[in-house]
């Protein structure tokens, strides 16, 4: 399901589980992003059963988790990665193997970036899940994702604030009605542009402009120099974006997005 790029505002429900890719000859190409899109609680059963296919890191993790609900998205969202990748690259979902690249902060050269695997440079991909909905993206550069369910507001903390102040401005440009949706479509590409350039959150969510989804953004709405940010189609209920290193870094090349259904 080839898409431009698209106001977040619209929805798509939940569809049927679209086919497996069949190996590398079906990895995204330059200025191209695959979007799955997994609903959590239909395939919680099946990751359960599947759950020996996490590494020892990804299990700790999960039994971190209090309370069965957070544990289950986060068991889920994970096999359902490594059945993706798998298939992408030709072998089982047990034998991806994951790293992390260096930082994007300034200064810092630590292994805390963007999630990568291993001995595949031209794989990337980025992971992300809120509530019952997971989102993964691929592509041949550095991309980043994010999906958000709509009531969420970070435990109910209006976060418009800590925004770009020209982020800020547009918002209160709008009309009251639009704001909260302004909002939510500047914070998924927000994290998106974030988890994309290595640093997540730690990156300064006020220090880079991403600006707002398009029909909501001023004429004139910058991006970051090098990045294309992509608002998502998603379900009913949630807003989601992507952003993708553009090949030449100038920005201007609008990606390819394609969007279909992962189920276990």
């Amino acid at each position: 399901m080839p898409l431009n790029s698209v106001a977040s505002a619209v929805s798509v429900a939940w569809g049927p589980a679209s086919p497996l890719p069949a190996g590398p000859d079906e990895l995204p190409g330059r200025g191209e992003v695959a979007v799955w899109l997994l609903e959590i609680p239909r395939s919680a059963a099946a990751a359960a059963a599947a759950g020996h296919l996490l590494d020892a890191d990804e299990a700790r993790r999960a039994a971190r988790f209090r309370g069965d609900l957070h544990q289950q998205r986060y068991l889920t969202s994970h096999v359902g990665l490594r059945v993706l990748l798998g298939a992408y690259l030709g072998i089982g979902p047990a034998e991806v193997e994951f790293t992390r690249e260096r930082c994007g902060m300034p200064d810092c050269d630590k292994p805390h970036g963007r999630p990568a695997v291993v001995g595949r440079e031209g794989l990337h991909f980025s992971l992300s899940h809120a509530e019952d909905a997971a989102l993964v993206a691929v592509a041949a550069a550095p991309v980043g994702a994010d999906i958000e369910a709509s009531q969420t507001r970070r435990g109910g903390v209006d976060l418009t604030g800590q925004l770009h102040p020209d982020e800020r401005a547009a918002i209160a440009a709008l009309p009251a009605s639009l704001r909260d949706e302004a909002f939510l479509s500047c914070w998924v590409r927000k994290e998106a542009y974030l988890k994309g350039i290595g640093t997540g959150l730690p990156g300064g969510v006020g220090t880079h402009h991403v600006g707002l989804a398009e029909g909501l953004a001023p004429s004139g709405s910058r991006v970051p120099e090098g990045w294309a940010l992509i608002d998502l189609e998603a379900p009913d209920g949630y807003h989601a974006a992507v952003a993708l290193r553009t090949e030449d870094g100038s920005g201007a090349g609008r990606p390819v997005v394609t969007l279909d259904h992962l189920s276990l």
